[in-house]
């Protein structure tokens, strides 16, 4: 039997070991390692990656606007009027989200593929295959673009790294980060994008704040509007409600898979039934 004062030793070297012994893994520090971390990324999704990341690696800025200069790269920011953080971020080299996409993309591809803000990146006519939110992210690999937002509105965009995280330029007053993915906060959904030849019947609007719709009428729910003119991909068209605006007159209507969504041929530019664009089946 240990005496009195050999419990009270035992006792407080058992507290030292545990005051000394090293924290479990869950109170270790986040992992904020940029790489790809899972495999199926193709190769010049995995050059994208590596191109945001060294971006990280260099500490560079969150700056509102950044990234959208004429040619992809780190630019000057703006002021955003609803950011009281944004006030410096005139004098900060950085990118916005979108900016850092396209940057990422351009880098990894040599063009210029990704030149938009979020809603002109993830509606792209270079997408290869889209998920929704509902999907979670199991079927995603390194490379893909995570949105937050709606179909009306998507405002925030980010790059999959895989195993649940991501890099972003995420707001003002920070530098670009790798966070793990919110899957919450309105997340929408993701793309892949397709580096190689466009496929499909690609063609080019025309007019600002042109909205596609559920359903080929002036009376369904809107879906998103062009701020101005934008290439799309065109699946089908069909002859459904006569529409008439900045004088033309069309009944003609076509479908956007990349929007699911309808479009009036009015703002299609080419003739009234695009040639070689089949009739739609349903």
């Amino acid at each position: 039997m240990l005496r009195r004062s050999g419990l009270i030793g035992t006792l407080i070297g058992l507290l030292a070991f545990l005051l000394w012994a090293p924290a479990p893994a869950s109170a270790a520090a986040a992992d904020t390692t940029c790489a790809v971390r899972a495999p199926g990324a193709s190769a010049a999704a995995e050059r994208a990656v590596a191109a945001a990341c060294a971006q990280v690696a260099a500490g560079v800025w969150y700056t509102w606007g950044g990234g959208h200069g004429p040619k992809p790269g780190p630019t000057y920011g703006q002021v955003d009027p609803t950011d009281p953080a944004s006030e410096h971020d005139p004098e900060r080299l950085g990118f916005d989200c979108s900016g850092l996409v396209r940057y990422a993309y351009a880098e990894a591809t040599g063009s210029d593929i990704l030149n938009g803000v979020a809603s002109a990146q993830y509606y792209t006519h270079r997408a290869a295959e889209r998920f929704t939110a509902a999907q979670g992210l199991a079927p995603l690999v390194p490379g893909d673009l995570l949105v937050w937002g709606t179909s009306q509105k998507l405002h925030h965009i980010a790059l999959y790294l895989g195993a649940g995280k991501m890099v972003e330029a995420r707001q003002s007053g920070t530098t670009l980060m790798v966070s793990d993915v919110r899957l919450n906060g309105g997340y929408h959904g993701a793309v892949r994008v397709d580096t190689g030849p466009v496929t499909g019947h690609v063609f080019q609007t025309w007019g600002t704040g042109v909205w596609t719709k559920a359903e080929p009428s002036t009376k369904a729910a809107r879906v998103y509007a062009f701020p101005g003119p934008t290439t799309i991909r065109v699946q089908c068209q069909k002859h459904a409600e006569t529409v008439t605006s900045d004088g033309y007159t069309n009944d003609a209507w076509s479908y956007l898979p990349d929007y699911k969504a309808w479009v009036t041929n009015i703002y299609i530019q080419g003739p009234a039934w695009l040639e070689g664009v089949p009739t739609c089946s349903f």
